[in-house]
């Protein structure tokens, strides 16, 4: 059976039942003339239910979905992508620098001991900055003040790990004489301040600082270990950026609860909490510190350089007062639970939540529907739409025929239906590249899935572009690695995997497999067999399922599969790692930061990187990029990722997507003039190709509006 076939192929009997619901299905006008109210409810569709309603839990598209509408961050972009603020008014980002004295290195052929004496140093050069570099002058430049820090003692301890399993741990008592410090506030981050103080301070005076000779174990311990905790003790340098937030006075919960910077610091202290398993801990974990000055301000100091800091507070701030240690005691109590062991992941409130967002949680009945209702105290005015509905409808034929018939307020068009549905007058339509890409990813923990050779034959057994010639219909491209292909981080040099079945055959050879007496490939007397699985209700990952399965049982590969409920599919294969191979999708942010779902350390249930990809040069790469401000210079480490992962195969990249999704024409943006004359706009897509930025400003009207100047 062709790939054409397959998806054309369907039981008469399954249309006739459709046809059938459709018939049943209202159409809107009959809908709007018994319920007038349909006017302003806005339905949409969703394949999948979502898992838990919880922004610093939940990885999924459909969750997400809910929470973007119920929960608000600090930021998030505007229509050009430049950062606005949404919680917060208001921000400033600096630094804080640190370096050491280092009594014997020279300076100028004369060692400088003394902290106060090294501060005026730094500020006469300062002073004649015009005569140096262009580097360091505007190093120099961007120094605000120049505070000399006395030395000090303190006691810190380690751990070294037990000399044998099952033994206990050592902890060591660690006795540090800290020597003078220089602080250095600076307007901006300035990643190369220390290469450049080196040209008045010598190109040695960093390097050369022993922060061993200032540590005294209480009981022996090697040096290679002592050096180890020496310079994570006492670094010889040390950058600190600091975000500073001034909030939104007034902005309430959903409950009634003023909102303030005690939510903020308790939902960062949420997100690292171990208990609650939030996949979100590698974006913060670069945090040193964060303090509520003052209930509208709230000051954020970072352990190192790290670029995407400042993105990262477009986080769903959750409410204190209701998932504090207080709240989730007595919760656990009532649910006859215990408390030491509760954790805001088994709380209720994931199946109620409350932010203070645009639109506050109603109702949600499983695989059903989630329903939330237009917050009237919203900081920035109530959404025109006062009821926002997620069907769970996991049948892309049906979401068709009620989004004709009216039951639905948009539909994300199939790439079959493009031509057809941009053309129709009765629609305004959006499309665009998708940022984002879909793949079959192996698990790497199971063999053979951790031999290169394996995976890089199990894609080149795939004819990628068959799936896009007929099962995306040409609405979509080949893809080759992890980053945004609109992006320059994405390497466009890199070629994608060939259609090459013999090839795929040779490299199974080489990892020794050969064909037994019935044609299929063994390995000491193992067939190659495994499990393909993706989620149900998505008829493209059905084809894609249907196409791999064919071509590696051509090459002697029995391929079983097999399709879930969406959140059986993540709950219990994904996030507990259960699957040998799976076809998935990443919808990504304009950041190149892949620390979440490619670095070694997020290899554990309910983290991202659930093939388990491990590559130290990969780690290694991942953490410049999170650490580099340079734009170039984080082209190229990303570019060099790509290249690594490209070369590993940990997934078989499949194709990056084109978007299509239809409107009413008579679902517009409600707008006032500066004289308050009612206005509607048409809606617009912003730089990303999004729609919906403007959503709470949205209306249905039962007859096409007048539009302003700025409309069709």
């Amino acid at each position: 059976m062709t790939t054409k076939r397959f998806l054309i192929l369907v039981p008469t009997i399954i249309i006739l039942f459709l046809l059938q619901s459709y018939l049943w299905v209202p159409t809107y006008e009959e809908q709007t003339k018994g319920n007038p109210n349909r006017l302003h409810e806005y339905v949409t569709a969703s394949l999948g239910d979502a898992t838990l309603l919880n922004p610093i839990l939940s990885a999924n598209t459909s969750s997400s979905q809910i929470e973007a509408l119920v929960f608000e961050g600090l930021i998030d972009y505007d229509e050009e992508l430049r950062f606005r603020g949404r919680l917060a008014a208001s921000w400033d980002v600096f630094e804080e620098a640190y370096f050491y004295v280092n009594p014997h290195a020279k300076i100028s052929g004369k060692t400088i001991p003394d902290a106060a004496m090294l501060a005026r140093f730094l500020e006469d050069a300062k002073k004649s900055s015009g005569d140096f570099p262009p580097k360091l002058k505007a190093s120099l430049d961007r120094i605000q003040s120049i505070i000399p820090l006395p030395s000090g003692d303190s006691v810190v301890t380690r751990e070294l790990p037990p000399p044998k399993t099952g033994e206990k741990v050592n902890s060591v008592k660690i006795r540090v004489s800290a020597p003078a410090r220089i602080k250095l506030v600076l307007s901006e981050v300035d990643q190369d301040l220390f290469e450049n103080l080196s040209v008045i301070l010598g190109r040695d005076y960093f390097a050369s600082f022993n922060s061993t000779k200032h540590l005294a174990p209480e009981s022996p311990v090697d040096e290679k270990t002592l050096s180890a905790w020496a310079k994570e003790i006492l670094p010889a340098t040390e950058h600190n950026p600091v975000l500073i937030f001034h909030l939104r006075p007034h902005v309430k919960f959903h409950d009634g609860h003023v909102f303030d910077a005690g939510d903020v610091r308790f939902t960062y202290g949420a997100i690292m909490d171990p208990k609650n398993l939030s996949p979100r801990v590698s974006d913060y974990e670069p945090v040193k510190s964060v303090e509520a000055v003052d209930p509208l301000t709230v000051r954020i100091v970072y352990k190192r350089l790290y670029s995407p800091a400042f993105g990262t507070w477009g986080m769903g701030v959750l409410p204190e007062h209701l998932l504090n240690s207080v709240a989730l005691k007595k919760e656990a109590l009532t649910l006859g639970k215990d408390p030491e062991t509760f954790s805001i992941r088994q709380s209720l409130f994931n199946r109620r939540p409350i932010g203070c967002g645009p639109f506050t949680f109603r109702e949600w009945k499983s695989d059903q529907f989630i329903s939330l209702n237009a917050f009237e105290d919203y900081w920035e005015g109530p959404p025109n739409y006062k009821r926002y509905v997620m069907r769970i409808i996991p049948d892309l034929l049906t979401q068709e025929m009620e989004f004709y018939a009216g039951t639905l307020d948009t539909y994300n068009v199939q790439p079959h239906q493009v031509k057809r549905l941009k053309e129709d007058p009765r629609f305004q339509s959006f499309s665009g590249t998708s940022f984002g890409y879909s793949y079959i990813g192996y698990n790497m923990l199971r063999p053979p899935f951790d031999d290169v050779r394996v995976r890089k034959a199990l894609g080149m057994a795939i004819d990628v572009k068959k799936i896009i010639d007929y099962v995306l219909y040409g609405q979509g491209e080949n893809i080759t690695g992890p980053f945004v292909k609109q992006t320059d981080y994405y390497d466009h040099q890199i070629p994608p995997l060939p259609y090459d079945p013999e090839g795929a055959l040779k490299l199974l050879r080489e990892a020794g497999y050969e064909r037994n007496k019935e044609g299929w490939l063994e390995k000491n007397g193992k067939p190659f067999q495994f499990t393909l699985i993706s989620n149900s209700g998505n008829d493209i990952r059905k084809a894609i399922l249907a196409i791999a399965q064919d071509a590696w049982k051509q090459i002697g590969i029995n391929v079983r599969t097999d399709l879930l409920e969406w959140s059986v599919f993540i709950q219990e294969r994904v996030d507990k790692r259960d699957f040998d191979a799976l076809v998935l999708g990443w919808v990504m942010g304009i950041d190149p930061d892949l620390y979440q779902i490619w670095h070694s350390s997020q290899t554990h249930p309910y983290q991202l990187n659930f093939v388990s990809f491990k590559n130290k040069e990969a780690d290694d790469l991942i953490v410049k990029i999170r650490r580099e401000y340079d734009h170039e210079k984080q082209v190229a480490y990303c570019h060099a990722l790509h290249k690594i992962i490209a070369r590993e195969q940990p997934y078989t990249f499949l194709y990056v997507g084109k978007w299509t999704a239809v409107l009413d024409k008579r679902v517009v943006i409600k707008h006032l003039d500066d004289d308050g004359v009612m206005l509607y706009k048409k809606i617009k897509p912003t730089k990303t190709g999004s729609y919906t930025f403007h959503f709470n400003k949205w209306i249905k009207v039962p007859d096409m509006p007048q539009l302003s100047t700025e409309g069709w």
